[in-house]
């Protein structure tokens, strides 16, 4: 008889949707050790959470996560909530036995990280930490050839996160333009999932420079029935102040020696959700973008002289991680896949009692880097970690 594990999600908007969609798809493509159960949804307006549940296959709704968090029958405590939210859920999941999958960014500060961190390594559970990025074929299989010495020793590390979504400035205050909510802005939403790509492809950062800026600074309020959305609904004509930084842009020096440049904004007018690194390196260089995810650029200067140039690399074949769980080569797959291969690693990794990265020591090492920036700004200075 297959092992069962019971998943209890907490939250049920955009991420709640991407999570459930990978608990379904994971054991119906990956060969799973143990078949996960979305056996309670919870969240706080009951109709809509009841509509949600019913959508996709929840077996029960649950409006208090408290209840959810000790109750007997849930083994993995999924959460899919802002970041102002994470900390309290996971010290009480990891204190009732409850692995945890947690969204990113892990906290609102390196002080909250590192007990959430603490609490789940006495508690021995698995803790995972959603940068679902790590996880396209494309991604991985770039650092199996940084791994495999294709790239040579890493010079340069270039990353844009760009998005357009507040652009206009009667785009409503939103919880992602108000600190006491998100901490940050694009610093710390669309930066968090750079920082963890170049720690995972570069290597750890030793200093950070950083300048951010606001374009806008006052929002018409938001309608907070609507505010988990990026199409939430406003107030009226009340106006509230943006106490977040509209863009960032970090300088950073990596241990190993490598130096690295940081874009993070949502005032990129065009730009969707266009995430791009370049990685230059002694012996090649990777390139890589969002949008066309299942394509990589390489450069090797071992090619004959003449013949150099940027080649593509389409990363669908069967030799690329994770894509021959999927379709023929050349098929391609989508944004969304790179969760489902996270819930096959994770009910994998509680299986084999093995850790799974990025976690919440990966978390942490992202947030003081975070922090570092957020006070590389404030100081006007280089700050070392």
């Amino acid at each position: 008889m297959t092992k069962e594990l019971n998943v209890g999600i907490v939250g049920y908007k955009f991420m709640g949707r991407a999570h459930s969609n990978a608990w379904l798809k994971a054991p119906l493509f990956f060969d799973l050790p143990a078949k996960p159960v979305l056996k309670t949804a919870c969240g706080r307006q009951e109709k809509s959470l009841k509509e949600f549940a019913e959508k996709w296959g929840w077996e029960n709704i649950e409006t208090d996560w408290k209840k959810l968090v000790s109750s007997p029958d849930i083994d993995i405590v999924d959460i899919a909530l802002p970041q102002n939210l994470h900390y309290e859920i996971a010290l009480a999941a990891a204190k009732e036995g409850k692995h945890i999958f947690c969204e990113k960014p892990l906290s609102m500060n390196r002080k909250q990280a590192e007990e959430m961190l603490r609490v789940c390594e006495d508690h021995k559970v698995k803790h995972y930490l959603n940068h679902n990025y790590r996880r396209t074929p494309s991604v991985a299989f770039a650092k199996k050839m940084i791994d495999d010495g294709k790239v040579g020793r890493i010079f340069h590390w270039r990353c844009a996160y760009q998005q357009d979504w507040i652009v206009d400035p009667d785009f409503p205050l939103t919880w992602q333009l108000r600190k006491e909510t998100a901490q940050a802005g694009p610093q710390w939403d669309l930066n968090s999932h750079a920082v963890d790509l170049a720690h995972y492809l570069v290597g750890d950062i030793s200093t950070v420079s950083c300048l951010t800026t606001n374009f806008i600074k006052e929002r018409p309020l938001a309608d907070e029935t609507t505010s988990g959305n990026l199409s939430a609904a406003t107030l009226g004509d009340q106006r509230g102040e943006v106490t977040v930084e509209d863009a960032a842009l970090m300088m950073v020096q990596f241990k190993n020696g490598a130096i690295g440049s940081f874009e993070a904004t949502r005032f990129a007018t065009g730009r969707k959700n266009g995430l791009r690194f370049e990685i230059y390196g002694s012996k090649g260089s990777i390139l890589f973008d969002m949008e066309r995810m299942n394509e990589l650029q390489y450069y090797s200067l071992a090619d004959e002289e003449g013949t150099q140039g940027f080649r593509l690399i389409q990363t669908t074949e069967t030799v690329h991680p994770y894509a021959g769980h999927w379709w023929p080569a050349g098929h391609i797959i989508g944004y969304e896949h790179a969760f489902v291969h996270a819930v096959a690693d994770f009910v994998s990794a509680i299986n084999n009692d093995t850790i799974i990265e990025p976690n919440f020591y990966d978390g942490l090492k992202i947030i003081e880097v975070l922090e570092a920036g957020i006070e590389s700004a404030g100081l006007k200075k280089q700050v070392v970690l």
